[in-house]
């Protein structure tokens, strides 16, 4: 039996024959069995031989040269095991014992056929997203380039849908970001003038200048398509140390039939002890469970990169987690409404929620709707822009009115600092409303623990995941304090 391995970078034709090899593979040599069983059931032993020889037949030739490939590769593995055993059987006339190693020949071969493929598409499908080409500032004006001609320093253009094609810093006032691909948070991100960008993002907001920090090679992206492709070429740990058993295990398991032949004086003892030593419910194990659990967990949007992960992952004590729509539901709420002594809190939230009417961000959604569960009766706004840094600013009922990360003044009021250490220490993100370029008041806003979080915790220190952590990471949009 063959335990699950790595394949060299077959040619596109060889891939392709491989695609429909393994699954041939195995329905051949399983029907043959199952034909083999059937005919031997109604009593027509010679139609029963014949079908287990043919499905023997059939294994034999792969299983030479997989036995080859491991050679060449420097692994001793069993497969040595495996086709000594095919062909002893044919030798001996024990014809359904061939058929059943040649089965569970090809099922170990088509179950790393499937998973490999899985892999393949995932890596595909972060090339496809991979940049090609960038927009570089030349002389004055734009080039298109192709990213591997992007040098360090390089002034580069990044239209509004586009992604972000190398590591860089934002060259001009702010940046509004989709960075789901690399964190997995859908919560867009404002970075302001200098911070840093990473490649693959995408731009959800307008147009931006990036100076380029390192080049294509150097990018964060393409490191992850790197790993994703070493990922892929790494077996199971649990594969290595059968392998590395298999150092030993193969002479003594040759030794003990060469043995039995002595003994009995006929080479149908020989092939029993390589039948019997050909491990293959052990092996066939490994691809089952590591095919399985990668599939379970795709299924519930987990994405598993290959199986010495998914092993490692039984040995793990420690799990980071990322707070905002993992742990919090990612759907903020408006804790409090505070306003300056002499304004009232309702014509607070009745200010920042009629201008917000017109911003998509989380943040103006949780201001809108708590405004109406107050009931309070919003106004349209008008000349309603949003500003990357700041926030929303328009006018209502004939008010020029601010709602966002504000610039406080010097001598700030004794209650916005008030605001400020209540913020700090509940962990509450602010949006700040000015009116007439006078502070009025803020709101308090929070993302609410889910639920299922308690009991999920509770689950995975029974799972040994004893030190639990949380990770925060700052980050802004559209001028408001995200709730990390």
């Amino acid at each position: 039996m063959s335990e699950p391995r790595s394949v060299p970078r077959w040619p596109n034709a060889a891939r392709r024959v491989r695609l429909w090899f393994e699954p041939t593979l195995l329905a051949v040599t399983a029907g043959a069995l199952l034909l083999g069983v059937i005919a031997w059931a109604v009593g027509a032993t010679s139609t029963a031989d014949a079908a287990w020889v043919a499905g023997t037949a059939v294994a034999i030739v792969p299983a030479l040269t997989w036995m080859a490939h491991a050679l060449w590769r420097g692994r001793t593995g069993v497969d040595l095991i495996a086709v000594l055993s095919l062909g002893g059987t044919l030798v001996v006339h024990e014809y359904l014992a061939g058929s059943l190693i040649a089965v569970m020949l090809a099922s170990g071969q088509a179950l790393d056929a499937a998973a490999q493929r899985r892999a393949s598409h995932d890596l595909r499908a972060l090339l496809e997203h991979a940049p090609r080409f960038a927009h570089r500032y030349a002389d004055g004006a734009l080039e298109t380039v192709v990213v591997d001609q992007v040098s360090v320093g390089d002034l580069l253009l990044v239209n509004p849908g586009e992604v972000v094609p190398v590591d860089g810093q934002v060259g001009s006032t702010a940046a509004v970001l989709d960075e789901s691909v690399l964190t997995g948070e859908p919560a867009h991100v404002e970075r302001t003038a200098g911070e840093p960008v990473r490649s693959g993002v995408v731009n959800a907001g307008s147009a931006f200048d990036l100076r380029a920090s390192a080049t294509a090679e150097e990018s964060t992206y393409t490191g992850i398509v790197r790993l994703a492709q070493d990922a892929g070429a790494e077996r199971a740990p649990v594969v290595r140390l059968a392998d590395r058993y298999a150092t030993w295990f193969l002479p003594l398991a040759l030794l003990l039939a060469g043995g039995a032949w002595l003994i009995t004086g006929s080479p149908v003892g020989a092939v029993a002890v390589l039948v019997v030593a050909t491990p293959c419910p052990l092996l066939l194990a490994v691809p089952v469970a590591i095919v399985s659990g990668m599939s379970r967990a795709s299924r519930i949007g987990v994405i598993i990169r290959d199986g010495a992960a998914l092993e490692n992952l039984g040995h793990a004590t420690t799990v980071i987690v990322d707070k905002t729509g993992t742990l919090t539901a990612g759907r903020p709420t408006v804790v409090d409404v505070i306003a300056a002594p002499t304004v009232d809190a309702s014509e607070v939230l009745r200010m920042a929620a009629s201008l917000d009417q017109a911003s998509p961000h989380v943040l103006a959604d949780a201001i809108v709707a708590h405004a109406r569960k107050q009931h309070l009766a919003l106004l349209p706004p008008r000349d309603a822009t949003e500003q990357p840094g700041r926030g929303m600013s328009g006018i209502v009922d004939g008010k020029r009115v601010e709602v966002g990360r504000l610039a406080l003044p010097e001598n700030r009021p004794r209650w916005a600092d008030a605001v400020l250490n209540r913020a700090m220490l509940d962990a509450t993100a602010i949006a700040w409303v000015s009116c007439e370029s006078e502070l009025h008041g803020a709101l308090l806003l929070r993302d609410p623990l889910r639920r299922d979080a308690p009991r999920t915790l509770r689950r995975l220190r029974n799972a040994g995941l004893h030190r639990p952590r949380g990770y925060r990471q700052r980050a802004t949009c559209s001028g408001r304090q995200s709730p990390r």
